[in-house]
């Protein structure tokens, strides 16, 4: 079992940055590829961001691609989402899930566990 909570999120300016937070428990943290998908309101979820149970491999949305990065430190059981150079289209509530194998998916139906969400609001 993991349990998932994210932290990080607020409100900001664009062009401003956050940096996201997913605590991990859970004494297998470093067999988990992790993610960030994010929903905004009136919009279905989606993939942001992901990264490999090593941290070797990132893969991001292509909306996100040169300003989100995605890391882990698994010594901390913790994964981030810088985000920089943020857009008011970024604004939404922010997800990050687990699954158990090396590599990741960009499909929500295919991660186990799920945090709570942290509130991103990127103002005009």
């Amino acid at each position: 079992q993991v349990q998932l909570v994210e932290s990080g999120g607020g409100l900001v300016q664009a062009g401003g940055s956050l940096r996201l937070s997913c605590a991990a428990s859970g004494r297998t943290f470093s067999n988990y590829a992790m993610v960030w998908f994010r929903q905004a309101p009136g919009k279905e979820r989606e993939f942001a961001a992901a990264i490999s149970w090593t941290g070797g491999s990132a893969y991001y949305a292509d909306s996100v691609k040169g300003r989100f990065t995605i890391s882990r430190d698994n010594a901390k059981k913790t994964v981030y989402l810088q985000m920089n150079s943020l857009k008011p289209e970024d604004t939404a509530v922010y997800y990050c899930a687990a699954r158990r194998w090396p590599e990741v998916s960009r499909r929500g139906d295919e991660y186990n566990y799920w945090g709570q969400g942290t509130q991103v609001t990127v103002s005009s």
